[in-house]
């Protein structure tokens, strides 16, 4: 899956200060990942350029593998949750991750800002996208993990139907799904 990736793990990318605005946080949802209000979870933030959506995140201590690196686990949850955000916003469909596949590149300290990018790789079909996620060191833009996901892509009636959101959940994600015009 990686091969084809015109990301090259070379390329630097120039920090992000200008030009991102930060999408709106759903409120009343208890994501582990995302949610303001889960004090145990990452409570990451998102924003977009509209080609694609960063978080900065720190790895809280109690999230720790050995001793002082983040778990694996935590960083597949980071890139998952950025590359589904990615999925939502940039295609405005309510999404189901599939698969995933991750390359762990560099030991991601805890305690350590981290920058995760997600991005759209592929669309090959109305139901269906490869979304790309990157993790990086913040401190000398190093990229610590990689990640490619198939996300199914659902339109908000088939979500309800299968049960993947209810009605409060699709008014949360009404900003998001269908966007004004700023």
């Amino acid at each position: 899956m990686f091969g084809l990736n015109p990301w090259s793990h070379h390329t630097m990318h120039p920090p992000i200060t200008h030009g991102f605005r930060e999408l709106p946080a759903l409120e009343n949802q208890k994501c582990f990942a995302c949610s303001p209000i889960n004090s145990s979870g990452l409570q990451m933030r998102f924003h977009t350029d509209s080609d694609r959506l960063v978080s900065w995140v720190t790895v809280p201590e109690h999230m720790c593998g050995w001793r002082h690196l983040a778990h694996g686990g935590i960083i597949a949850a980071i890139l998952d949750e950025v590359m589904s955000w990615a999925a939502i916003y940039l295609m405005q469909r309510v999404i189901l991750t599939r698969s995933m596949s991750i390359e762990f590149r560099k030991p991601v300290s805890i305690g350590t800002e981290l920058r995760a990018e997600g991005r759209v790789y592929e669309t090959g079909s109305p139901r269906e996208a490869v979304m790309e996620g990157r993790l990086y060191r913040t401190e000398g833009d190093l990229l610590c993990a990689r990640a490619e996901g198939v996300f199914a892509l659902l339109s908000p009636k088939a979500a309800l139907k299968l049960s993947v959101v209810d009605e409060q959940m699709l008014a949360d994600l009404k900003p998001l799904l269908d966007p004004s015009p700023e």
